[in-house]
């Protein structure tokens, strides 16, 4: 499967911002889905993930009340909307596909999308 997201960009600090990562040649409903950042400097962290039937997610602590992650495996794709943006949340966000059970753990996705970039102004 091959993993496309979109959807980056500039927003001013307190926007809003819907990212999606399309999914190709395989069907997206095998996987657990997650989505990771990394900003300037800094290691990549994990933001959010999403179980394979989208019941159940998971938050990074930083973005929790404020990112919300869905799923449409209708449509092969993931969503990250991303509301009242901070300046901290600027980085390349990247979308990842596991085989695991659903997972935050970076090392538990094998299959990565390219990233977007997301930059947050005051």
């Amino acid at each position: 499967v091959q993993l496309q997201a979109s959807g980056g960009g500039l927003v001013q600090a307190g926007g809003s911002l819907r990212l999606s990562c399309a999914a190709s040649g395989r069907t997206l409903s095998t996987y657990v889905m997650g989505w990771f950042r990394q900003a300037p400097g800094k290691e990549r962290e994990s933001v959010a993930a999403i179980s394979r039937n989208g019941g159940r997610t998971l938050y990074a602590d930083s973005v929790k009340g404020r990112f919300s992650i869905s799923r449409d495996n209708a449509k092969n794709t993931v969503f990250l909307q991303m509301n009242n943006l901070k300046l901290e949340d600027t980085a390349v966000y990247y979308c990842a596909a596991s085989k695991e059970f659903t997972t935050m753990n970076l090392g538990d996705y094998e299959l990565w999308g390219q990233g977007t970039q997301v930059t947050v102004s005051s």
